[in-house]
Parts: C-alpha cells; sequence; structure tokens
C-alpha cells in the first residue's frame, strides 16, 4: 500500500485529551526548566506553556516584569508550576545540594549532543542563560553536565524558548 493511497484522519479536541496520560493533581517536582537569566518575557511564557506540555515545572527569577510576562504566556489559563529561585546562584547550589541533577544547555566542550541525551530518571533542573551571552561562567562550575543543539545554518544558537523547549522534551521521554 502507498503512501497516497492511506487517507489521513486528524483526530478531535476530545480524543486527543482522553489518550494524554491523566495530569498530576500537584506539582511532581521531577523535572525543572530554569531560565536564570531571562532578557525577554515572551520566552517565560513560551517555556510555561511547554512545561505544561511535558508536566514540568519552571524556575525564574524574581524580577518585577517576570509576574507580568508570566500572566501573559499562560495561554491556558490555569494554574502553572512556578518556583520562584531569588538569587540564581544560590538557588542553583540549593538544587545541587539536595541532589538534582542540574543540566545546563549551553555551547561548551565535552557537552552532550541533544540526540544523545537521556530522559531525565531523577530530579533534573535544565538551566537556560542569557539570549545573548548564555549561562554566565560563575554559573558554570554549578552545572552537573552540558546539553548542545547542534546546528546546520549560520546561527550560533537558537531562542532560549526553542531551545529550551528541544530540551525538555527530550528530558520527559517525548521525543
Amino acid at each position: 500500500m502507498s503512501a497516497r493511497s492511506r487517507a489521513i484522519r486528524t483526530r478531535k479536541p476530545d480524543e486527543i485529551r482522553q489518550s494524554r496520560r491523566r495530569r498530576p493533581t500537584r506539582c511532581l517536582d521531577h523535572l525543572i526548566a530554569a531560565p536564570l537569566w531571562p532578557f525577554h518575557g515572551v520566552n517565560l511564557g513560551t517555556l510555561l506553556r511547554t512545561c505544561d506540555a511535558v508536566g514540568a515545572c519552571l524556575a525564574v527569577p524574581r524580577l518585577p516584569w517576570v509576574p507580568e510576562a508570566l500572566a501573559k504566556g499562560n495561554t491556558l489559563r490555569q494554574p502553572a508550576c512556578v518556583h520562584w529561585t531569588g538569587n540564581p546562584l544560590i538557588w542553583l547550589e540549593k538544587q545541587r545540594l539536595s541532589g538534582s541533577r542540574v543540566l545546563g544547555v549551553e555551547l561548551a566542550e565535552d557537552a552532550v549532543r541533544l540526540a544523545d541525551l537521556p530522559a531525565a530518571r531523577r530530579r533534573t533542573v535544565m538551566v537556560l542563560g542569557h539570549e545573548a551571552t548564555g549561562v554566565p561562567p560563575e554559573a558554570l562550575d554549578l552545572l552537573d553536565d552540558v546539553v548542545e543543539i547542534p546546528m546546520i545554518g549560520t546561527g550560533a544558537s537558537l531562542n532560549v524558548a526553542v531551545a529550551g523547549s528541544l530540551v525538555l522534551y527530550k528530558l520527559a521521554g517525548l521525543a
């Protein structure tokens, strides 16, 4: 049978909802996206939506503009799992001391390629840096591992929300 002779049927929203895993009633705290040096509010909204899609939480610093960015970005209009970090370096250190794996998304030597990244098997914090400068040097020592997204085009890196979303899907075991 050729691919052309097969009819493609799209699923209706009710069918999609029924086939999904049940949503936990509380934050599982297993996977956390941490854009700790945010620059664009729209990226936080996109990451919040991805966190909802994969069952992750979002950790953000208490900057004056962040709550409004999250409110605008929460297009689902349901409560989202958000952790407020305060000082990013102190928060990251606490995560490591509590036994979390801290994974940075960064262009670095000895980085794991995205395709080779296994799904998270324990509590994992995925750290995203600043749009222009990446993860600050003083935070690099707080990372257990680094993942890199290979690129063919002329750009050096992807938008923070896009990169974070790709890595979240991989860590969640959905890609």
